[in-house]
């Protein structure tokens, strides 16, 4: 069995324009200050990383990881979830979704999925210049207007969805095995990868493809009131990435899993910060564990009522008190007597 590394803090949520949340060194800083041991790289805050740059110069990406390890940190994984998600977008939400793009691309939906691509490209040679091996983002999605099968959906129309996105996500999924690097989708709502049997719809699509992963996070599991437990007994061969994050889903007589259009705090299923809501977070770990995961454990920090500065100053400890380390012997080892063959026979009988 092996030891999952941790704690580790995804800056996504952070990043902001006053110290010391500006700049890569200064929030690799506070975070070191805190107790995280990594840090996950949303790779579109330019003022943590340019990701060209490091995707083509080997000396930047050195200096970039020469600024984290200054700090006592590891970078555990860089991110590409905006970027991902602009691989493919039903155009009625290309509105909503012309943000996560630069302003020269807006309004042109095929020059910002051309943008996005090459990210995602970049990504790739970026992760391996900085010596990871796992990569973060969101799959996008051509059918999630139609997650609720009313009106009745054309036969073939499912089929037709996951063979267009396979088509889009092939030639990044071959730049990323030329370099070494598993691209973990998060499984999320709002992505046409949103639990088991679309990531399996989506890896049938693409021929099986060895680098495409899965980033484990149980709170939109919670939401969906799928069982988080048992997705890892399924599918732990294809997890790589973990963010931990924890929710809660309390439906009332008004109200449940679709929200009713209300907003974070006044809906029934709600992210929280870690220890505040329902994931059984010992079950989580100890089945990690048990199937050798041996990656981050990434504290994503979502919460609709905490601070996040509370929230991740209360995130590093309780990974670490919920890192398990593995045993090196079996605890009915002092009872053993050892290695004898002709004694296993004589017990059989043989």
């Amino acid at each position: 069995m092996k030891t999952i590394k941790g704690p580790g803090i995804f800056l996504a949520q952070f990043a902001g324009d006053a110290a010391p949340f500006n700049s890569l060194k200064s929030i690799c800083e506070w975070a070191a200050g805190l107790g995280f041991k990594g840090v996950q790289i949303p790779t579109w805050v330019s003022s943590f990383i340019d990701l060209q740059k490091a995707a083509e110069s080997q000396t930047y990406a050195d200096e970039i990881k020469g600024v984290v390890n200054a700090a006592g940190l590891e970078i555990t994984e860089l991110s590409t979830h905006l970027q991902g998600q602009l691989v493919a977008v039903h155009p009625a939400y290309n509105e909503l979704f012309d943000g996560f793009a630069p302003e020269q691309h807006r309004g042109n939906a095929a020059a910002r999925t051309e943008w996005a691509v090459n990210q995602l490209k970049y990504a790739a040679k970026a992760s391996r210049n900085l010596g990871l091996n796992a990569h973060a983002t969101f799959s996008g999605a051509l059918l999630w207007h139609t997650v609720y099968p009313w009106p009745q959906r054309p036969a073939g129309l499912v089929e037709t969805g996951f063979k267009e996105l396979a088509k889009r996500w092939l030639p990044i999924l071959n730049e990323f095995d030329a370099n070494g690097v598993d691209l973990c989708y998060e499984i999320h709502p709002g992505e046409d990868l949103h639990d088991g049997v679309t990531y399996e719809r989506f890896l049938e699509a693409t021929g099986n493809h060895s680098r495409a992963c899965l980033l484990y996070d149980p709170s939109h599991f919670v939401l969906q009131c799928l069982d988080y437990l048992e997705y890892i007994d399924i599918y732990h061969e294809k997890i790589k990435m973990f963010h931990v994050k924890d929710a809660e889903f309390n439906p009332t007589g008004r109200s449940g899993v679709y929200g009713g259009y209300q907003g974070w705090v006044d809906r029934p299923g709600r992210f929280r910060s870690l220890g505040d809501g329902q994931v059984d977070f010992k079950g989580v770990f100890s089945k990690l564990t048990q199937y050798d995961y041996d990656g981050w454990a990434v504290m994503e920090w979502e919460c609709a009522l905490k601070h996040p500065e509370d929230g991740a100053r209360e995130g590093a400890p309780f990974i670490s008190e919920h890192i398990i380390r593995v045993t090196e012997k079996a605890f009915d080892d002092f009872a053993g007597r050892g290695a004898d063959e002709a004694l296993n026979k004589k017990i059989l009988g043989i």
